[in-house]
Order: C-alpha cells, then sequence, then structure tokens
C-alpha cells in the first residue's frame, strides 16, 4: 500500500510543476499557433533567475518566506524583459509564414538562450535551498514528505484554475477565446490582435519561467535544464491535445504517474516509458485525448 502512495504522491510532484510550465505551451499554441521550443530555454531562464533572486533576498536579512516572493518576482521578471523581445522583436515577423519556418526560429532561439545562460551565469550549478525549509515534513499515510514540495501541487491547481477563469470568466479572456477561433473576424470586429498575441506569449512566458523558479529548489540549476523540460513538455501537451488546457492537465498527470511507477518498478525505462504513453495515445486519438472541436468545412 505504501508503494502505491508513493507512486501515486510522487507522480503529481512531478506532474504538478510540469502542468505550469505546459500550461504556458498550450496557451501561446491555443493564441498564436506557434509550437514554441523557445519554451524550455524561458523555463531554465527563469530558474537561473530564481537562483540569484532568492539568494539576495535572504543577504537583505529578509524572512526566509519572502524567497517564495523571490520566484514569483524572478518569474514576472523574465516575462516582462524577455516576452516582448521575442514576440514583437522577431515572432512578429513570421508571422502567416509556414509553421516549420516559425517552429525553426523558436528552435534557434532555444539554442541561443541555452548559450546565453552559459554566458551570464556560467556552468557552475546553482542551488536553492531556503525555500524548501519552509514547511517542514508532512506526513501522509506512514510517509513523510517536503511540504514545499505538495506546495507545488497546490500552485500547479491554483496556476491552472486562474487560466481557466481567466479565459472563461473575464472580458479580455473572452476576446483572447475568440482571437483563439478566428483572429480575421475578431480584428474586423475592432480586435487589437496584436495587443492579443503579445498578452497571450507573455502570460506563456510567465508560466514558463515561473515553473522553472519554483522548481529550483527541487534541482540543480545548470547548463542542460531546458532540454529535457522542452522533451517532457510536448509529450505533455501532445497526450492531452494542443490547445486543450484540460489536456495539459490530465497529460501531466498520466505522464508524472507513468515516470512514478518507471522509477520505482522499472527504472531502466524511466525516459521509455513516457514516450511509449504518447505514441499509444496517438495510435488511438491522433489529435490527444481532448482534441479541439473544428467547424466542418462545406
Amino acid at each position: 500500500m505504501n508503494q502505491v502512495l508513493t507512486i501515486v504522491v510522487d507522480g503529481l510532484i512531478y506532474a504538478s510543476w510540469l502542468f505550469i510550465v505546459a500550461l504556458g505551451l498550450t496557451l501561446i499554441f491555443g493564441v498564436l499557433r506557434i509550437l514554441n521550443l523557445a519554451h524550455g530555454g524561458l523555463y531554465a531562464v527563469g530558474a537561473y533567475a530564481a537562483a540569484v533572486f532568492v539568494p539576495f533576498f535572504a543577504g537583505l536579512g529578509l524572512p526566509a518566506e519572502f524567497s517564495l516572493l523571490a520566484m514569483l518576482l524572478s518569474a514576472i521578471a523574465v516575462a516582462v524583459i524577455v516576452a516582448p523581445l521575442l514576440e514583437r522583436g522577431l515572432l512578429r515577423l513570421f508571422y502567416g509564414r509556414d509553421e516549420v519556418v516559425i517552429l525553426l526560429v523558436t528552435y534557434a532561439v532555444f539554442l541561443m538562450l541555452e548559450d546565453i545562460t552559459k554566458l551570464i551565469w556560467g556552468v557552475q550549478p546553482y542551488y536553492v535551498f531556503e525555500p524548501r525549509t519552509l514547511f517542514g515534513n508532512v506526513e501522509i499515510g506512514s510517509l513523510f514528505y517536503v511540504g514545499y514540495d505538495l506546495l507545488l501541487i497546490v500552485l500547479a491547481m491554483i496556476c491552472g484554475l486562474g487560466v481557466w477563469l481567466w479565459l472563461n470568466r473575464t472580458r479580455i479572456g473572452k476576446i483572447v477565446v475568440a482571437v483563439i477561433h478566428n483572429p480575421e473576424v475578431s480584428a474586423g470586429m475592432g480586435v487589437n490582435v496584436a495587443r492579443i498575441y503579445m498578452l497571450a506569449f507573455g502570460i506563456g512566458i510567465f508560466l514558463a519561467a515561473l515553473g522553472g523558479a519554483f522548481t529550483s529548489p527541487l534541482i540543480a540549476v545548470q547548463p542542460g535544464v531546458s532540454v529535457s523540460i522542452i522533451v517532457v513538455s510536448f509529450a505533455v501537451v501532445i497526450i492531452g491535445g494542443l490547445g486543450s488546457i484540460p489536456g495539459a492537465a490530465i497529460g501531466a498527470v498520466i505522464v508524472g504517474l507513468a515516470r512514478s511507477f518507471a522509477v520505482y518498478e522499472l527504472p531502466e525505462a524511466e525516459i521509455f516509458i513516457i514516450y511509449m504513453v504518447m505514441v499509444l495515445v496517438l495510435v488511438f486519438r491522433p489529435e490527444g485525448l481532448f482534441q479541439r472541436v473544428q467547424a466542418r468545412k462545406i
């Protein structure tokens, strides 16, 4: 029984931060129709930013609780600085081009971000330990977990619910949904589509950086962290269905539980099992579990 509980809890913890990153990827694709390969690089930038902000706040003599604020501010800073540079300075030049061209452009940005992080922060690993000491240990059954790890599950739920409420319960969110379904008609109705693109891209970047920032206490922040996250994030959104927020949530849980099961029962297949699940889903549901309903052309 303890083994099952361990697999489930560890799988949900892994799925939580993975969902935050995949949520940003899903939002960007849903609005801009861009498969943003640079997303993994922005996750890494968020992690590095947190590795700088957290010690800075600690050096000011502030209580350890402010490390959470430091991680949030680092994600906001990444979104505010990087999103306009990428969307307005680069991606906007390629709207309307072939999807493969934009895919290659974002891949080029991903490679540049990998080297930029090395130039700025070097190749030595950074460790962010302060946040993991805030919440102590939490007992679940006969097992003990670090409270911070369980906080990530709550954070993922807040991000998912927040984005869903924003899209479905606010005026600007409904405008974003209208742009998702038909940007041409939305522009004809007076919607500033370019501004909506910038807004959606900025929020997507923020979510990527937020995932990196709040994951930094769990990992060694070093070159290469961006590679694994972008590959697994794409597996999540492909399983769930490109552009679907519920799909991203279900996909993250499936990937998290599959990986956790492999770690405990079949460790040599830890990576393989994720892509095996993805292939099985694609065989029976080529557009993912939550495929978008499209209007029939006549």
